[in-house]
């Protein structure tokens, strides 16, 4: 199980990897994407690599246990 301060350290981890990449707080509303809560459960619970991916306004996220990272398309050759 998974304590309110996880679900907040994530939710602050997430702004901030969406706020480095120019998206600003204004432009949406995390809880209508995603239920912080419910992601932090499943990333801490399992006991196995996990990798949860969504998008918010366009900015491809990828979230494991250790960090939030952004995706990037790579070009083709």
């Amino acid at each position: 199980m998974t304590g309110p301060g996880e679900s907040t350290d994530l939710l602050v981890d997430i702004i901030e990897t969406l706020e480095a990449c120019g998206v600003d707080r204004d432009e949406y509303q995390l809880y209508d994407s995603i239920d912080v809560t419910a992601l932090a459960g499943i990333l801490h619970s399992s006991s196995g690599d996990v990798e949860v991916q969504f998008t918010v306004e366009g900015i491809r996220l990828a979230v494991t246990p250790e960090s939030v990272d952004v995706m990037i398309d790579e070009e083709p050759s």
